[in-house]
């Protein structure tokens, strides 16, 4: 094989191998442009990748990497690369110990990389200076290569790589809310990627671009449609989709994952029960399980809501949980799936407090998962608000994987109109000290397994993935994807870093450029918070569509649904009693943590309102009372909105034309609705309190019943 073509030609009607370069910027290619690169940059890069050396007979997933070295060295420098089979000056060298039985005698700390690590090391071979980029298998040579890529995009001195990287969580997933029309359930950038009426017979080229930005962040598993399943998904035909799916992300590393509905047995038409204690039911899941299988002989599992929102579930029969997730994990043992059985439970018929109902429901079931089952926790207790504490059940489920679950994309966080990095949020939440075993108990350690000792561990992010050619819906959304990725492969290291990284790639790798575009990035989710949920509010956005304030909504079916349960704003006060005198949710976090919680005054103020209801003038750090404070973090999220519009149109001169000017245009929408928020925010509370402006502040222009009269009943994101 002489050629690239060649060597890719079982990928030629999937992969794109040569990019439009020089069309305008339009955000499609996300953090993999590979523009041209000039000067020292340019000369740098070339002196390091003079050719490229495979392993013979290249899998697929060996050949998705040569063609990204292909796709990349072509549009940094110009020119296609050499392949070549000698070791010589200046060459790329793939390797695992298969394909190339030196590396076992250099010294290499192969052991430690695993199934997926890989190693990146500037060095000579044979006399030669190469870069080698090894690993065990052919999958941690495509995340190398991708690392090296990066490492190239960033600057990075690439005569001095020495780089090892093994994931730190096994399973990295991403979850669509992809509904079976193309709708999708919170998502913001235009239809499922998902062409279900076409598919099989048709695969849209999107899904290897899809598989390529997933690969080059690690991310190994998709699962394809929403929690809120259909049973149809379950059938010969949307089975033979979701392979034709499988077939095209195979070579990147990624498993494709099925959310299932449980009574789908019975609404199939073929069970006249799902009661998972009874045989006929595991029996019918058994075979459903091997002929799944034979269609996706490498599928990863299916990912459960029961008993949630409506949902079905074992509760229907007088089951738990363990029951309900036990039997589906009976059924795909033999084939090596897995179960991921979401916490996000709550009932109309509990009156407990929402914000515990989960942890009520399952720590009593510890231990009595097979081991095959991971429980799926969102990160807050709540719902992905735009701030939460850690779920309280992240380190007191010692015998039971528990899987994290982030929301990527923005449903309480000013869709993909506003600039959020979440990031932020993630890191927040994964350094935060359950204090389980003592300090230092992250919940990065839980979700690593190191905490207590789990061999299987997870992290998974509901997609902020869509038809729009930005992917995302706008251009810094991409930023949350990114940030995703980066912290599932290691939920240890830095939000603030893969906000450099990403904007380096994405924009420019001037430093003036990433630093402008991080601080940006920086400062984005702590102004959302200010202007939407400042002091631990929460819940307090319009109903079912979650489009901008609501917290006057009070009248819905169900009381967890209206922010008014949430607030508990009155004359004498507001926020959410959590501790002994209230739910005494507090209960359900350590000791050291609940008795921190317990006291106002040793509580964080950024989540003060959601654990305490305090009178309107409580004295707080700042000196001033509760409702000053509360004005003055609406004014700062303001002010820190129409900050980041002015920060943006500085870059003008430096960013592409296009793109500038469409990020412009939507943070002059952000500005506008967190005033929107601001206002209509402080004319609620004021009128249920009854209080002055503080001085030097500004009333609102309109009375809340003026805010109260804005709908949007055609608002994106409810599939």
């Amino acid at each position: 094989m002489t050629t690239i073509y060649k060597v890719l030609a079982p990928l030629s009607l999937v992969l794109p191998l040569h990019p439009a370069w020089g069309m305008e910027e339009d955000g499609y290619d996300l953090w993999l442009r590979y523009r041209a690169l000039g000067g020292a940059a340019k000369t740098h890069v070339a002196a390091r990748a003079k050719s490229i050396v495979h392993p013979a007979d290249p899998s697929l997933t060996t050949q998705a990497a040569i063609a990204e070295l292909h796709r990349g060295l072509t549009g940094m420098l110009g020119a296609s690369p050499k392949l070549a089979r000698k070791i010589d000056d200046g060459a790329l060298v793939l390797a695992t110990p298969a394909s190339m039985p030196k590396l076992k005698t250099l010294g290499l700390p192969l052991a430690s990389l695993g199934g997926e690590g890989y190693l990146l090391r500037a060095m000579k071979i044979d006399g030669k200076k190469v870069t080698l980029v090894a690993a065990n298998t052919d999958i941690g040579l495509l995340y190398g290569t991708y690392a090296w890529l990066r490492a190239a995009l960033t600057r990075r001195d690439l005569g001095k790589l020495d780089e090892v990287s093994v994931p730190k969580v096994q399973l990295r997933m991403l979850n669509h809310w992809d509904n079976l029309d193309r709708t999708v359930e919170r998502g913001y950038a235009g239809e499922s990627i998902w062409d279900w009426w076409a598919l099989p017979d048709v695969k849209d080229a999107r899904y290897v671009d899809y598989a390529r930005a997933n690969a080059s962040l690690g991310i190994n598993a998709a699962s394809l449609n929403n929690v809120n399943s259909k049973k149809e998904i379950l059938t010969a035909p949307w089975i033979a989709k979701a392979a034709a799916v499988a077939d095209v992300l195979r070579p990147y590393g990624i498993k494709v994952y099925l959310s299932v509905r449980w009574s789908a047995p019975v609404e199939l038409e073929e069970l006249q029960t799902a009661d998972p204690l009874d045989a006929k039911v595991g029996a019918w899941w058994k075979k459903k399980a091997d002929e799944i299988y034979a269609a996706i002989p490498d599928f990863g599992g299916f990912v459960v809501k029961a008993n949630s929102e409506g949902q079905p579930g074992p509760h229907d029969y007088q089951r738990t949980h363990a029951d309900g997730a036990n039997m589906l994990a009976e059924a795909l043992a033999p084939h090596g799936g897995l179960v991921l059985w979401r916490a996000f439970v709550y009932s109309q018929h509990n009156t407990e407090d929402r914000a515990k109902q989960a942890y009520s429901d399952f720590i009593p079931l510890d231990g009595k998962f097979l081991p095959n089952v991971l429980v799926q926790v969102k990160n807050g207790p709540i719902d992905f608000q735009p701030r939460e504490p850690f779920h309280p059940m992240f380190g007191a489920m010692p015998k039971t994987p528990l899987l994290i679950e982030f929301q990527i994309t923005k449903e309480y966080l000013g869709f993909a109109t506003h600039i959020a990095y979440l990031g932020d949020m993630y890191e927040e939440v994964l350094e935060a000290d359950t204090y389980r075993k003592g300090p230092g108990s992250t919940v990065a350690k839980v979700i690593d397994g190191r905490l207590h000792g789990n061999a299987l561990t997870g992290m998974s992010g509901v997609a902020n993935i869509g038809s729009s050619r930005t992917w995302s819906g706008s251009h810094f959304d991409q930023a949350n994807w990114y940030a995703f990725g980066r912290l599932a492969w290691d939920p240890e290291a830095s939000a603030k870093d893969f906000a450099k990284e990403w904007a380096a790639q994405t924009f420019s790798s001037d430093p003036k450029v990433v630093n402008a575009v991080t601080d940006i990035l920086m400062r984005s989710r702590e102004a959302v918070v200010d202007y939407m949920t400042p002091l631990g509010l929460h819940h307090i956005m319009d109903t079912g569509h979650h489009h901008g304030p609501g917290p006057w909504v009070s009248t819905l079916k169900r009381p967890e649904w209206n922010p008014t349960y949430y607030h508990q704003a009155g004359r004498d006060g507001i926020g959410f009693d959590r501790t002994k005198t209230g739910s005494n949710a507090i209960a359900q976090y350590a000791p050291e943590l609940e008795r921190a919680l317990s006291d106002p005054r040793t509580t964080p103020e950024k989540f003060l309102l959601w654990f305490h209801r305090l009178p309107w003038d409580y004295k707080m750090r700042s000196g001033r009372t509760l409702w000053a404070e509360m004005v003055h973090r609406y004014d700062a999220g303001v002010a820190a909105a129409a900050d980041l519009r002015k920060r943006w149109s500085r870059l003008k001169p430096v960013i592409d034309p296009r793109r500038h000017e469409e990020v412009a245009a939507l943070l002059v929408v952000q500005e506008q609705e967190a005033k929107w928020w601001r206002d209509a925010c402080i004319a609620y509370f004021q009128s249920v309190s009854g209080l002055k402006m503080p001085a030097g502040t500004k009333a609102p222009p309109l009375s809340v019943d003026e805010y109260r009269k804005k709908h949007f009943p055609y608002a994106p994101g409810r599939g």
